[in-house]
């Protein structure tokens, strides 16, 4: 069995880990972030191809509020395809537009510059706050979770989501973390420390309590994440 971490900050910002009697402190702050200068959506299909498969992930539902957050999300990057900025500044004005009517009528703020992977599903629409790094492909969130940093001390510092990841609902993941491809998280665990791929992590901190067998990843899985009595 490994060790686990536990995780404060210091006044200044400074994050520390202490695995046992050995304490480790780091200063090292994340790479930038995406700028959102370009068009991020997945390379090698084409924009209503995306947005057909994200209809068809959503149950070709017309009034889910996860695919139209998502349709936003790719136009927002599709705009950016355009050349000249004349040209684009209708389309960046209707994007803004319908970004702030996602957050006020689906509760979902997804900025364009997060690169979002493919068969993505936002499922239980609300309180979803999804400031990651990325998020990769066949990626299933839910309800009131949370993607963002963990200190204003370095704000560049917002997790990965690697494919296939399964989240809770009410889950917090904060920080320059990630979560390993095939990896599920239970509902309303908060994750400060990177988790390996096909985990199963529950819990405040969020602990690792099995390994999965690779290949598990599939969409919308998340019933082996979930915590005796709990319900993601």
């Amino acid at each position: 069995m490994k060790p686990t971490s536990a995780y404060t900050e210091t006044a200044d910002g400074v994050a520390e880990s202490a695995t046992g009697d050995n304490a480790l402190t780091t200063t090292a702050t994340a790479s930038p972030l995406p700028i959102g200068d370009r068009n991020a959506n997945p390379r090698g299909v084409g924009f209503w191809a995306l947005v057909r498969e994200d209809f068809a992930v959503h149950g070709r539902e017309w009034m889910n509020q996860g695919f139209w957050a998502l349709f936003w999300h790719r136009f927002g990057n599709w705009r950016m395809g355009v050349r000249f900025k004349l040209i684009r500044a209708p389309f960046t004005l209707v994007y803004r537009l319908m970004f702030k009517f996602c957050e006020m009528a689906c509760g979902i703020k997804l900025s364009y510059n997060v690169p979002v992977g493919r068969r993505v599903r936002l499922e239980h629409f609300g309180g979803m706050i999804l400031g990651a790094r990325s998020i990769g492909n066949d990626v299933t969130l839910r309800q009131n979770t949370t993607l963002g940093v963990a200190s204003k001390a370095d704000l560049a510092a917002k997790p990965t989501i690697e494919d296939g990841c399964d989240i809770g609902a009410g889950v917090c993941i904060l920080g320059n973390v990630r979560i390993g491809q095939g990896s599920k998280i239970g509902a309303n665990a908060v994750v400060t420390k990177d988790i390996p791929p096909y985990s199963v992590a529950v819990g405040i901190p969020a602990k690792v309590i099995k390994t999965l067998p690779s290949g598990l990843d599939s969409p919308g899985s998340a019933a082996a994440a979930q915590p005796s009595g709990g319900e993601l």
